[in-house]
């Protein structure tokens, strides 16, 4: 599982020209999930997601997560963060967890963050062509295993 986080002002993403979710400050994150992630890896997700430090504290320095701020989180299925880019000019997609187990891990995911997150979770729309707005605040942006 790979989660690619962004610090943001604001974020949205559309289907079909309708926005299906949308939230002000807070985190983005583009989340792949990977052939036998357990549910011990999703829940450490969720918990980094949470509570990954990366707001500003009074003193400027990174020291505050999303539990802490009470932003909004904003989580986007991406299949293609799991590809192997290693070889050859085209990705391959064997990394990346089939789409069956990918929606039930992605879906376990979401389920854990507004379990403890009561600020607000939004998503997108698992399996569908989505377009993502946002507006990157810093730019803060990271690249979280579990």
């Amino acid at each position: 599982m790979l989660s690619l986080i962004q610090r943001v002002t604001a974020a949205s993403v559309s289907v079909d020209d309708a926005v299906v979710g949308a939230i002000g400050p807070g985190l983005l994150a583009l989340v792949a999930m990977e052939p036998g992630d357990s549910e011990a890896l999703i829940a450490r997700m969720a918990q980094r997601l949470l509570g990954y430090r990366v707001f500003a504290d009074d003193a400027g320095k990174m020291n505050r997560s999303l539990a802490d701020t009470g932003g909004g989180l904003l989580l986007v299925s991406q299949f293609t963060l799991a590809a192997d880019t290693r070889s050859g000019m085209r990705p391959s997609f064997t990394t990346a967890a089939p789409p069956a187990e990918a929606e039930r891990g992605f879906n376990r995911l979401v389920e854990l963050c507004r379990q403890s997150h009561p600020p607000g979770v939004e998503t997108g729309r698992f399996g569908a062509h989505m377009v993502i707005s946002l507006v990157n605040d810093g730019p803060v942006t990271f690249l979280l295993r579990p």
